[in-house]
């Protein structure tokens, strides 16, 4: 067997506050450099050749997730104005069509059989189907392909999309006029996430990103005009300020929000007397400030003739409200001082559930909560919610499992149903449209299960895990159903637990691959994710961080202990900040893990977060401090980022995946982990990076590209752990 690639060393010094580190493979960020792409070139053949014998089980895993898969299906079309808006997949096809049809005659919004879906068929055309984009057809030729975002004019008459051919998350943007088929002459290069149309179809506006990918300015394209012409309608210069924009439900409203972690600002505008925005800035007003440092979510609604405002937001009666709560007031009140401003309670401050999100109808207010680790959703009359005399009454559909997540949106401002979504580890994904007058819901569609799927074979059950600090971590711990605590079976430990991300409860076709091998898969629910409200998020970042580490170790520890798993077959798995994670947790902990895979992993944080000219550097200072200017942050995070730590110790068997044009986490933080990783270990276990030439952050583009990723990396694990064979 040939023998892992070797970078040459170039030195190069790192220093801040006093404290210098020596860093040799720092010249692999150069992605131009033609010997930085003949070492990765290498390192692609090198873990080709370790993991050859892999192979046909990556095969075998590839095609138990395409034989349980409708490949050829559509979703649950949703409404919009006249239209029924839907997406399909065809058998060997990789990406989405996405078409609609009209809806019935006259476009009634009355009574909710007005909403019910349109009876189509998966492989069968639909009468009248207009189709408004087709991946298969933009990808063709194409290394990638990513829709980055999509909007439909008010009219129904021209859409915009945009789309990326790189995978670095920079978007190029179109319009098609569907009355004719054919694209707009303009093109415009370079966007960022978020597009809107006026609804006079007469201007769009987009979102850009500066050379650190940093969204800062929004942009107004008026249809017909040179690109070159376009205004700035705002541009934000705090380097830790993340830009973004959407329309109000009832699209009246363009609403701007400017934030971090901690806190944000609004600011809105009324596109109905939007005028020719021959000054667009002075359109744009101050809802509320980023100075009174509340973390907040605004809507900007019409009911009864008075422009009201719904607020998710933190700044409780008697402080911080930690948990967030909900409040409405007129848009008027939002011209006088804060602490002039008069706002209705709506749903008070409570330590034991989050409210994640809130959004209007023109007739009910829907709030997404977190209770229990779990996501559901409630549903109250608008009216109600507004009255100032007394609480709304909120109505929750009940499921029947103990783990699951349930959400819902409406398409539409004027709908009498919201679209509910509701899966489990072990339900395939359900949708229903949840009658908001009446509470009834009415089940659409659930995605099929082919192969003989049988949910009764497996067992999803909650354990807790003790961290070192006595605080009870939460497990969610999936196994088939046939497996004994007996302590022989082999496992699979998952984290993330960064940026207040929960790790909600969902259903995967490829996951029962590693569950039918006999892997027990516990995802554990460590400090700095969401899962347990804020205080779960705050307890696991920035000077805190280290808890997700030691939680994650605690939760491997409780495996062994509760005889679930053979302390010599556990792995471990994560990707991105959880790839952090992983890192982490094998500097601490490399004895516990036979193999480990770190999917586009954040291993060198500190080299990036140190020069804020990088791809988001500066935004992730509200995450984990800002090492630049804070000795005491920058001495922390020293003590735990992987490359840094990287020691001579029983390292397991370690695949690194990652992207050459990942703008998120850079190629060369997994590169040079590696490199440091082969010097230090002493196990002997081979350590391979495996590396998408032609992909960004979320891995190759197209489904079955996605899933022969995922194959990649469950039979690496199964491999490791000996567990390749089915088990009955």
């Amino acid at each position: 067997m040939s023998e892992a690639p070797t970078a040459k060393k170039v030195p190069s010094r790192r220093e801040h506050h006093g404290d210098v580190f020596e860093d040799p493979y720092e010249w692999l960020r150069d992605k131009e450099d033609p010997e930085v792409v003949a070492h990765l070139e290498a390192e692609n053949a090198y873990t080709e050749e370790v993991t050859a014998d892999q192979q046909p089980l990556r095969d075998a895993i590839f095609d138990e997730i395409k034989r349980r898969t409708q490949e050829t299906d559509l979703s649950v079309p949703s409404r919009l104005d006249d239209w029924w808006y839907y997406s399909r997949t065809i058998e060997g096809k990789q990406y989405p069509v996405y078409c609609r049809v009209a809806a019935s005659e006259g476009g009634s919004f009355a009574g909710v059989d007005s909403w019910t879906p349109p009876d189509v068929v998966p492989g069968v055309p639909v009468p009248g189907e207009q189709v408004l984009l087709d991946g298969n057809a933009e990808a063709k030729g194409k290394p990638f392909f990513a829709l980055g975002g999509a909007a439909v004019s008010k009219d129904g008459n021209l859409y915009a999309y945009s789309v990326d051919n790189a995978g670095d998350e920079t978007f190029t943007l179109r319009i098609k006029d569907l009355r004719t088929g054919e694209h707009l002459p303009e093109v415009i290069e370079n966007v960022f996430y978020g597009l809107e149309f006026s609804p006079d179809a007469r201007r769009l506006f987009y979102v850009v990103a500066d050379e650190s990918w940093r969204p800062y300015q929004v942009r107004v394209h008026t249809l017909g005009t040179p690109v070159e012409e376009d205004s700035v309608l705002y541009e934000e210069s705090d380097v830790s300020q993340w830009t973004s924009i959407e329309l109000s439900a009832d699209r009246r409203w363009l609403l701007l929000s400017v934030g971090n972690s901690e806190y944000s600002e609004t600011r809105y505008m009324d596109l109905e007397d939007a005028g020719d925005l021959e000054a667009p800035g002075a359109r744009l007003e101050l809802l509320l400030s980023r100075d009174e440092r509340i973390l907040h979510a605004a809507e900007v609604f019409e009911h009864d003739g008075e422009t009201q405002v719904l607020l998710v937001h933190n700044d409780g009666p008697q402080g911080k409200a930690i948990n967030s709560m909900i409040s409405t007031a007129p848009l008027a009140e939002f011209r006088r001082p804060l602490r002039e401003q008069r706002w209705r309670t709506v749903v008070a401050h409570d330590d034991a559930v989050k409210i994640e999100g809130a959004e209007v109808t023109a007739t009910h207010l829907i709030v997404s909560l977190r209770r229990d680790t779990m996501e559901t959703v409630r549903f109250a009359p608008l009216a109600e919610a507004l009255a100032a005399s007394s609480a709304p009454s909120f109505a929750e559909p009940a499921f029947g499992e103990e783990l699951y997540t349930a959400g819902a949106s409406v398409s539409d401002f004027r709908a009498p149903v919201a679209r509910l979504r509701y899966t489990s580890y072990f339900t395939p994904p359900r949708v229903y449209d949840y009658v908001l007058a009446t509470g009834e819901l009415l089940l659409r569609k659930e995605t099929p299960v082919l192969g003989g799927y049988d949910p009764s074979e497996y067992v999803a059950e909650r354990a807790w895990a003790t961290a070192d600090d006595g605080t009870q971590v939460p497990l969610s711990v999936l196994r088939r159903a046939s497996l004994r605590a007996d302590g022989t079976n082999p496992a699979l430990i998952y984290g993330y637990g960064s940026y207040e991300l929960s790790m909600d409860p969902g259903f995967a076709i490829a996951r029962l691959s590693l569950l039918d091998r006999g892997i027990v898969f516990v995802i554990a629910h460590i400090r700095g994710g969401g899962e347990l409200g804020r205080r779960w998020y705050e307890d696991g970042k920035k000077l805190h961080k280290k808890n997700t580490f030691t939680d994650f170790i605690a939760a491997t520890d409780w495996v062994v202990e509760s005889g679930w798993a053979d302390p010599s077959r556990i792995a471990c798995m994560g990707g991105s900040a959880g790839g952090l994670l992983i890192g982490a947790v094998l500097n601490l902990a490399p004895e516990k893990y036979a193999a480990a895979v770190a999917q586009v992993p954040f291993v060198d944080a500190l080299t990036t977060i140190l020069d804020p000219e990088l791809p988001l550097s500066a935004l992730e200072w509200e995450e984990w401090g800002n090492p630049i200017e804070d000795a005491e942050v920058y001495a922390y995070m020293k003590s735990y980022t992987p490359y840094e730590n990287v020691r001579p110790a029983p390292y397991p068997t370690i695949a690194a995946m990652t992207s050459f044009n990942d703008t998120r986490v850079l190629y060369v933080e997994p590169a040079k982990w590696v490199q440091r990783l082969r010097e230090e270990s002493t196990s002997g276990r081979p350590i391979v990076l495996k590396i998408e030439m032609d992909a960004g952050h979320g891995g190759a583009s197209g489904r079955y590209e996605e899933w022969k990723d995922r194959a990649w990396a469950y039979a690496f694990i199964a491999d490791a752990l000996k567990a390749r064979e089915l088990i009955s």
